[in-house]
């Protein structure tokens, strides 16, 4: 493995500073409930000082679209930090899912057009799958190949079904029907990436469309979600005008999907080993200033054994994240299992020990532990990550194939009824 992510670098220890000192100033956990309840899902002008100041959106776009050109282990980082913070962000929609597509898909104008907006936050982007599977389009459970095919089971159905169809429209360009719920940011983003169903069932294929957020036909609603520092949105298309992203090409768009699955696979681990690392960071403060039978509670050796454990657990996630960052593509899947798997149980941990306030609307930790569920609901379960990563490994070997039958053998059950 190249140590150039085992050890920070200078840089990438710069930007971990920063980037926690904004967060800090400008979305504590005094902040956060509120930045998650306005109706954009989070707060518009941090977004900008993030773009502005730090380049956070750009940080893994070439530099000729304005990005920095940093790769994905620094945009890792960030997401690592994102997540100690709960940060209510387009974040994940834009950076991790819409502008790698735009990237491998888009035409070279498109990209000229769409990717400098992106890098400096002047534009936010929404991926659109329908039907609720964003996990098993992008490759990240389900059988492999089945997913993120170019027919995959997740693009079928049409209308309120669950799916999007798409057909040429009469003077040109295209047309887009159906609907999609759980949509990252779909509420809210200035522009949205729209997975849909074109040329019919026997010889359909699925392409990805941009759809303005002023475009007729078009209908955005946010939707209650378990998770609030994570907005979700309904999006509703009725004959709603569209543009088709690169060329007619169902396989490239199948080969896009699974990548930025497994890019986006690294980036949510890195989010979880964060916040996972934040909640064992509390919890840990709070039973050393928690008293009972007039000692801390910290003292206890039961809760001592609890906490080793959860440091083990939560360092063991971060550097499996981290060679993530580094492999995406043999790794990704993997580590975002283990990080929820992780994350899941350092937040449950943390409401008991936190006893009484744990679970009050006034405490953090009820966020974190809605942001594990949340996660794992979204881009799991963990289960489902680890048999898709053990079937592409090949550990599940195929069945053996029976021997053919002799003929003996088959009129053997003859002989025995006849008699």
């Amino acid at each position: 493995m190249d140590t150039a992510f085992a050890a920070l670098t200078e840089e990438q220890r710069e930007i971990r500073r920063t980037l926690r000192e904004v967060l800090a100033a400008r979305c504590g956990p005094d902040r956060l409930a509120t930045v998650a309840l306005t109706p954009a899902g989070h707060d518009p002008e941090l977004w900008t000082c993030l773009g502005e100041r730090l380049g956070l959106p750009g940080l893994a776009l070439p530099g000729e679209y304005g990005g920095v050109g940093c790769g994905l282990p620094e945009l890792a980082l960030a997401c690592e930090e994102t997540g100690r913070a709960l940060l209510p962000s387009p974040l994940l929609a834009t950076v991790g899912l819409a502008a790698p597509l735009i990237t491998a898909l888009g035409s070279p104008a498109q990209r000229a057009r769409l990717l400098p907006r992106l890098a400096d936050a002047s534009l936010t982007c929404a991926l659109v799958i329908p039907g609720g599977s964003l996990a098993t389009a992008i490759g990240l459970i389900g059988e492999s190949g089945s997913g993120s095919g170019s027919g995959g089971a997740w693009a079928a159905g049409g209308g309120r079904a669950g799916g999007v169809q798409a057909r040429p429209a009469p003077g040109g360009g295209w047309l887009l029907y159906g609907e999609a719920g759980q949509v990252l940011d779909g509420h809210s983003a200035g522009l949205l990436l729209v997975a849909a169903r074109a040329g019919g069932f026997a010889r359909g294929r699925t392409l990805l469309f941009l759809v303005r957020a002023q475009a007729p036909g078009l209908t955005r609603a946010r939707l209650t979600a378990l998770d609030q520092t994570r907005p979700q949105g309904r999006v509703q298309l009725r004959d709603c005008p569209a543009e088709l992203l690169g060329d007619d090409d169902g396989p490239a768009v199948a080969r896009a999907l699974s990548s930025t699955g497994v890019r986006a696979a690294a980036l949510l681990a890195a989010e979880s080993s964060g916040a996972a690392a934040y909640a064992l960071e509390r919890t840990v403060a709070h039973v050393r200033e928690r008293e009972q039978f007039g000692r801390p509670i910290g003292s206890f050796q039961a809760v001592k054994h609890r906490l080793a454990d959860l440091y083990v657990q939560v360092r063991a996630a971060r550097s499996a994240a981290r060679y993530a960052a580094w492999d995406p593509a043999g790794a990704g899947g993997p580590a975002l299992a283990q990080c929820l798997e992780t994350v899941r149980t350092t937040t449950a941990e943390a409401v008991q020990l936190h006893g009484g306030i744990g679970f009050t609307w006034e405490h953090e930790t009820h966020l974190y532990f809605k942001r594990a569920a949340g996660d794992e609901l979204l881009f799991g379960p963990v289960h489902g990550l680890r048999e898709r990563a053990a079937r592409e490994a090949g550990l599940f070997a195929a069945e053996a194939p029976q021997a053919p039958e002799t003929p003996a053998a088959a009129a053997a059950p003859a002989l025995g009824a006849a008699r």
